[in-house]
């Protein structure tokens, strides 16, 4: 089945022809014509009611086929959800970066849905997955608590708005206390604290300058001017991933995506708990309350891969709704048979061309400027 997927153009998203959606959704669909001003953030694949996928062919929804015909499902996906595709498939091409976030775990999100169904929207859990596609960067995870610490304890703007925390018996309250007062301080306060926080970076060497992330603080200060989650980058582990390095977030995990274009595949589900670097709603006590207070190093983050073969990378996370599999073929390979899978799947070839003979077979039909071509499915 061919699809005819969706883009959301967030604000945050990249321009034009410099976004990678943008790049894509022109390719499948010919008649597109990219709008050089307008921002291009996420390409859709599935069937979430917030941008469903329709079958090219025929103009039907792609819930409705699987409603028709569960069988394409899979019999282990029907057993675990009904009738329900249990995964939603994405390309992010981010320009800006997105929120300070969590999502909840399925219990809270059907608690949070019950109370605010207009801001969390489905009962669903979120966890997700992204895999580079360029540099990404992102925050995510909070750092070793010593290293949150030195941070507070060393900058003395940041030392002066958490001077009542310093004192707390047991790390994990110092960063409790500390990550809610950095996120509750009132906009006065915060924009001193951070007009303070830069003009004592520009005075840093060069060697400090990097060490105190001055180059990202200044960054984000540009997009969000003075938000109490610019100094989320002392709290949070800064994480720069090559393509093909990946990231696993699960429930009540803060993270925010900075810059770089990802596939991310998640759960069915669209709730975000938000509290910093936005302009939407953000639920700052919700937020605070779901997390778990343990320091991390970065390495711990990324999610490394199961080498099926020679082609062949599969990211298999600790949940049953989604995994995730990366083909990358040589240009000697002219033909390439896809690995049957008990599961429903969809197929996106983010580099160079293909198409397809039959369900699992995939030919080339064109060589672009790489020596690797790039093809991401995702199965469940």
């Amino acid at each position: 089945m061919d699809l005819i997927c969706k883009i959301q153009n967030y604000e945050w998203g990249k321009i034009g022809s410099q976004s990678k959606v943008a790049s894509l959704y022109k390719k499948a669909n010919e008649d597109f014509i990219i709008d050089e001003t307008k921002p291009y953030a996420e390409l859709w694949m599935g069937t979430h009611v917030n941008g469903p996928s329709i079958l090219r062919d025929n103009g039907k929804l792609l819930s409705a086929v699987i409603a028709e015909h569960p069988e394409y499902l899979g019999e282990k996906v029907v057993k675990q959800f009904n009738k329900d595709l249990p995964f939603l498939f994405k390309v992010l091409s981010v320009n800006k970066a997105l929120s300070i976030q969590a999502h909840p775990s399925k219990k809270h999100a059907e608690e949070l849905h019950a109370k605010f169904p207009d801001v969390y929207k489905d009962p669903n859990h979120k966890p997700e997955m992204a895999v580079a596609l360029t540099t990404f960067e992102a925050l995510c995870g909070f750092r070793p608590i010593c290293e949150i610490r030195g941070f507070v304890e060393k900058i003395p703007t940041i030392k002066k708005l958490l001077s009542d925390c310093l004192g707390l018996q047991t790390e994990e309250e110092l960063l409790k206390a500390a990550f809610k007062q950095v996120l509750t301080s009132d906009k006065e306060t915060m924009k001193n604290t951070i007009a303070e926080l830069i003009c004592w970076l520009r005075k840093l060497d060069s060697d400090n300058q990097k060490i105190y992330l001055a180059e990202l603080v200044q960054r984000l200060n540009s997009q969000f001017p003075c938000d109490n989650g610019i100094l989320m980058v002392y709290f949070l582990n800064y994480l720069q991933l090559e393509p093909s390095e990946a990231l696993y977030l699960g429930a009540n995990d803060p993270h925010a995506y900075l810059s770089g274009d990802c596939v991310e595949i998640m759960a069915c589900s669209d709730n975000v708990v938000r509290a910093g670097l936005t302009p939407k709603f953000v639920d700052v006590d919700t937020l605070c309350s779901m997390l778990v207070y343990k320091g991390e190093q970065p390495k711990d983050k990324l999610f490394p891969p199961v080498r099926e073969n020679e082609y062949v990378s599969l990211f298999i996370p600790p949940v049953k709704d989604f995994a995730l599999v990366e083909i990358h073929l040589p240009s000697s390979v002219k033909d390439y048979k896809v690995l049957p899978r008990e599961s429903a799947s969809i197929v996106i070839v983010v580099e160079g061309q293909a198409k397809t003979n039959a369900v699992t077979e995939i030919t080339r039909v064109e060589r672009r400027d790489r020596q690797t071509d790039r093809q991401t499915d995702r199965r469940k």
